[in-house]
């Protein structure tokens, strides 16, 4: 089992940009599918991108694509979320997820999620 925690949240401008990191414990974690989720206050929680075990494969929302980045750093056991061009829309809780099966963009498909870091947009 995998244990996650993110950071690099805050309070930043619309246009400004934010880099998020998971931290995963253990040593497996170059086996695992991980993806960004989010949840804007009042709404479900919502898929932002994912990356494959290796990062050869990434997949973005449409709402994001273009301006965020993911990435891992196996040998770190780390996962980033490059955010550039924020909107106000942008405003979350961020979430990552972590899955041993190749998932979909469903949350209810991940199996491991850290606590969340809070990311605010300001106009």
């Amino acid at each position: 089992q995998v244990q996650l925690v993110e950071s690099g949240g805050g309070l930043v401008q619309a246009g400004d940009s934010l880099r998020l990191s998971c931290e995963a414990s253990g040593r497996s974690f170059n086996t695992y599918y991980m993806g960004w989720f989010r949840q804007a206050p009042g709404k479900e929680r919502e898929f932002v991108a994912r990356i494959s075990q290796r990062g050869t494969y990434t997949y973005y929302s449409d709402s994001v694509k273009g301006r965020f980045d993911i990435s891992r750093d196996n040998a770190k056991n780390t996962l980033y979320l490059q955010m550039n061009s924020l909107k106000s829309e942008d405003t979350a809780v961020y979430y990552c997820a972590a899955s041993r099966l190749d998932r979909d963009n469903s949350d209810s498909q991940w199996p491991f999620w850290g606590q969340g870091t809070q990311v605010t947009v300001s106009s």
